[in-house]
């Protein structure tokens, strides 16, 4: 009865870049057309006026719109590209995230994609700002992409602070009841992956998630034991 109240659903983030597996096992990068605007300039039409135009003042005017006009689609043109460049640049260096899902997700920030792709960091910035990719592996932000990097504990690479947030999540989720993880747990056990974190860090990503206490999650626990 109330459906009539109700206001419209709140519409899904439009994908700008559109990304699929390709035959030769790599990625195809595009942008999604609409989500593009569109902007075109009736030439034909323009030079009519401007042939009807009797005053000097008048045929300056419509060359001064036609040049501004000419200015706005070419500039829409390089935004485009730019943002394809960025989002190509962010498939190449991410493509563990694509094939393995958020454990691949490498360390990556602006300055890394700029200096890959010859521009400034800030039209990296503007580039990826609220704009959004499909992937395989879902809809994600663009600025999802770019993660902190915590270092290894030995040789190896360095890792995305967004992978470490997941294997925090995984390492709780399958904890046992009767043996919850401590911080401290975690945080030997992330060293025994060959990634380095302070207690304090593991205490901030277990807030992020939402995730409680060792102690909180015990009582949970053992309360959902006692009822079964």
């Amino acid at each position: 009865p109330a459906r009539g109240f109700a206001g419209a659903p709140e519409p899904l983030a439009i994908p700008d870049v559109i990304v699929t597996a390709a035959q030769d096992f790599g990625w195809r990068v595009e942008l999604n057309a609409e989500a593009l605007p569109r902007v075109l300039v009736n030439e034909s039409y323009a030079a009519v006026i401007k042939r009807g135009a009797a005053r000097e003042e008048d045929k300056q005017y419509i060359s001064t719109q036609l040049q501004s006009a000419h200015w706005l689609t070419k500039s829409l043109e390089q935004r485009a590209r730019t943002i394809l460049n960025v989002a190509s640049e962010i498939v190449r260096r991410q493509d563990a995230f694509l094939v393995e899902g958020v454990s691949g997700l490498k360390p990556l920030n602006l300055k890394t994609v700029a200096d890959a792709i010859g521009v400034h960091e800030s039209t990296v910035s503007r580039a990826t700002s609220n704009k959004y990719v499909a992937t395989p592996r879902g809809l994600f932000e663009m600025k999802y992409f770019f993660t902190a990097s915590l270092p290894s504990g030995g040789v190896g690479e360095a890792h995305s602070a967004e992978a470490v947030r997941y294997k925090i999540k995984q390492m709780i989720d399958a904890e046992d009841p009767r043996k919850v993880l401590s911080d401290d747990d975690i945080v030997a056990k992330l060293r025994a992956a060959d990634i380095v974190v302070a207690r304090r860090t593991v205490a901030k990503y277990r807030d992020n998630l939402k995730i409680p206490s060792s102690m909180d999650r015990r009582r949970q626990k053992m309360s959902g034991l006692a009822m079964a």
